[in-house]
């Protein structure tokens, strides 16, 4: 069944209202926002009722922060299919500006949950904040339900086997950090980045190694330096997969002075100019680095091409390959990896964000 699209609570048909909700933001759709989903989704089969999500474009923290440092992890695309994926029934894409932001947690719960939604179970991570100044808590919420005929649930902070809690900012970390591996273990497949192929200066043809060219906009920027990747291109409704290597960084070696995510892709020839590409990153190979000539530049990306290849032949070979649209599957199955050390003491980080 394909999940259905909401621009706002007030479009809601009669057939999806009297449903159980999801609120959240779900930046990442982790394993711990997924954990709230399966609830959700438990809750709604048992008593035959339709699941749905209620996030909030633009994200909160971009209209109310001061801080406008780029930090989202998934595009609004990516979060739906991910969403989708998960078996959500319907999702409310609600619009966030100050307007809205004046909702109190009574104002939101009268009017967006109940006139507007109807909702019957509402489902939210231990932490959840909402309303005006972010005053309303769990506690608020179960109150206010009570008091308004709709059931609560909060779903507790979930863990790792090695007391890692899953957390958006955990993942923010790992990738700034060049741990794409971490990342993965924390989200259940690996961080995508998307975006459609712009026309470059072409040196990587020139060089022997043509490039798809992405610019990846206002998110969550990997670590500079190169990477092994799969590389997705829809083809008829249908996403095909490709091995490949890419540099994210600045390019010094040819005096590059925009970021830019440059892609080529193994054993492939096709011509992709202005097709959208999905990139996940599955291993850092090394940090960006300015070369003495274009023939040194030249063998380094013969080596990290060769490098590339053999750890994505093993990936796939091996009981870790994923199907990278199918976010419930967990990456790492085997019980020797773990997290880095450094996961396990960061500050400040909470439940599920």
């Amino acid at each position: 069944m394909t999940m259905r699209l909401f621009r706002h609570y007030t479009e809601l048909p009669t057939e999806v209202r009297g449903s159980v909700v999801v609120l959240g933001n779900f930046d990442g759709v982790h394993l711990g926002h997924q954990a709230v989903i399966a609830t959700a989704r438990d809750i709604g089969l048992a008593a035959a009722m339709p699941v749905g999500v209620m996030t909030f474009e633009p994200h909160p923290r971009a209209v109310l922060a001061k801080d406008k440092d780029s930090f989202r992890l998934t595009p609004f695309r990516t979060k739906a299919r991910t969403l989708e994926a998960l078996g959500v029934d319907f999702l409310i894409a609600q619009h966030f500006d100050l307007k809205f932001a004046r909702h109190t947690a009574a104002e939101f719960v009268d009017h967006v949950l109940v006139e507007g939604i109807g909702a019957r179970h509402v489902v939210v991570g231990y932490d959840y904040l909402f309303g005006q100044g972010r005053s309303g808590n769990v506690t608020v919420l179960e109150a206010l339900g009570r008091s308004r005929g709709f059931a609560v649930t909060a779903v507790p902070p979930v863990r790792s086997a090695t007391g890692v809690t899953y957390s958006s900012t955990q993942v923010r970390t790992c990738l700034v950090e060049g741990r794409p591996r971490d990342a993965a273990w924390l989200l259940g497949r690996y961080f995508e980045v998307e975006g459609r192929v712009e026309y470059g200066d072409q040196w990587g043809r020139w060089l022997g190694y043509p490039t798809a060219n992405l610019y990846l906009g206002e998110y969550q920027k990997p670590r500079i330096g190169v990477y092994a990747v799969r590389v997705g291109l829809d083809k008829r409704g249908e996403t095909l997969w490709q091995n490949g290597v890419a540099n994210y960084g600045y390019r010094p070696s040819v005096e590059g002075r925009t970021p830019l995510l440059e892609v080529h892709l193994l054993d492939f020839a096709e011509n992709i100019y202005r097709r959208r590409l999905r990139v996940a990153l599955v291993e850092f190979l090394r940090p960006e680095r300015r070369f003495d000539g274009l023939e040194a530049l030249r063998a380094q990306i013969a080596t990290d091409v060769a490098q590339a290849r053999t750890i994505l032949h093993r990936l796939l070979l091996s009981n870790h390959a994923i199907a990278l649209d199918s976010p419930i599957r967990t990456v790492w199955e085997s019980t020797n990896h773990t997290l880095t050390s450094s996961m396990n003491h960061r500050e400040g980080v909470r439940g599920v964000h």
